[in-house]
């Protein structure tokens, strides 16, 4: 007669510890078997939010493995299920059944991490994550794809950080930190044609289209106070300087920014806003990327103060010759506004680029994948 198969509850294996049941995030175990697990637990007996806190800790030959049961790395299902675990006898066919408890091991890349390391791990994003392993387990193509969008993510970075000082230093002396005080006294001589400009003079401007679409709008509404209209001609006339500087590639002549561009002027822009190239044999002055995204960057700030803290992003994108999304990315890294309104003759929408307190909050642009065209 077959001997008669039985169970008994046991409860907890160890008085107040349940029996650790364990799984791996990133895959099984080869040899189970060889593998010894630490489990720590809360100090704090008294506190009965803390008294029931685990920690479970093990080590391969290539990672470190850490399992809790409280906070986000905890398994959901403890707190709506609970579990067992049995222990089977075969010769006398009778099972123990003692409380058990899940654990989901996750492992750290680094060798040697602290209390502060692991909960940095821990609150990491899933993106994030998915980054770390790839660098510890990832083909070649996969790490060149990481590396290449890293860098991507920092150029950006370093644009906006540029871009967002270039900003600080402008606008918190409302636009007159961009012109050095010899640089303002110099303008005076240029600006006296803006000091007294008429309509027909401004007409016949837009006809030769000698000054940027910005000034020529902003001249049609010039302050009657003449200490006021003096000093918006001046920072008219030097906006109007760095509008003609973004335009070029390579400064090859010396009056690059116009004949009546007083020379301190065009030594501290060349200084400034150029880069110096090697080409056929001669140094020249280069406009590079870099450089036109500072020059939109203190023209927005100029136009911001001369316009009573509203920039129409429109009219200088016009005037700069940049994409629509690249002065937008300038204006949000310089914390402003966006919003929409009206041109000059009210047909068209305009964006607008509006200095407000609070700061808006300065977001990252997105990285796109691109897919490539089958």
């Amino acid at each position: 007669m077959a001997a008669k198969a039985g169970w008994r509850y046991r409860g907890d294996p160890q008085e107040g510890q349940s029996a650790p049941l364990v799984q791996f995030t990133n895959g099984k175990l080869k040899s189970p078997e060889n593998m010894d697990f630490t489990l720590y637990k809360s100090k704090d007996a008294n506190n009965p939010r803390k008294k029931h806190r685990r920690t479970l800790n093990t080590e391969t030959e290539r990672l470190s493995y850490v399992g809790n049961n409280f906070g986000p790395g905890a398994l959901k299902c403890n707190t709506l299920c609970k579990y067992f675990v049995g222990v089977l006898d075969k010769n006398s066919g009778h099972m123990e059944v003692y409380n058990a408890e899940l654990f989901n091991m996750q492992p750290l890349i680094s060798d040697n991490v602290a209390d502060e390391s692991l909960s940095e791990y821990l609150t990491k994003s899933y993106r994030e994550k998915v980054d770390l392993c790839i660098e510890a387990f990832g083909t070649k193509k996969q790490k060149r794809a990481l590396n290449s969008r890293r860098m991507n993510e920092v150029g950006k970075e370093v644009l906006n950080k540029a871009v967002i000082k270039a900003a600080e230093d402008v606008i918190e002396t409302k636009g007159v930190a961009v012109i050095s005080p010899e640089e303002y006294e110099a303008l005076q001589v240029p600006a006296a044609a803006f000091t007294k400009v008429t309509s027909a003079e401004i007409a016949k401007m837009m006809e030769e289209n000698s000054h940027c679409f910005f000034v020529l709008d902003e001249l049609q509404s010039m302050p009657l106070d003449e200490k006021s209209r003096d000093h918006k001609a001046r920072c008219l006339c030097y906006l109007d300087y760095l509008v003609k500087l973004s335009l070029q590639r390579v400064v090859k002549k010396k009056n690059a920014m116009g004949p009546d561009c007083p020379h301190v002027i065009t030594i501290k822009l060349l200084k400034t806003f150029t880069v110096l190239s090697y080409t056929n044999g001669r140094i020249n002055n280069q406009v590079s990327a870099s450089m036109k995204a500072k020059i939109a960057a203190h023209t927005i700030a100029l136009a911001l103060h001369i316009n009573n803290f509203q920039a129409d992003l429109t009219i200088l994108q016009r005037d700069l010759k940049l994409r629509e999304s690249r002065i937008l990315d300038i204006a949000k890294a310089m914390r402003l506004k966006i919003t929409k309104g009206r041109g000059l003759l009210g047909l068209d929408e305009h964006k607008l680029g509006i200095l407000t307190v609070p700061l808006p909050v300065c977001k990252m642009p997105s990285v796109q994948r691109r897919r490539k065209m089958k």
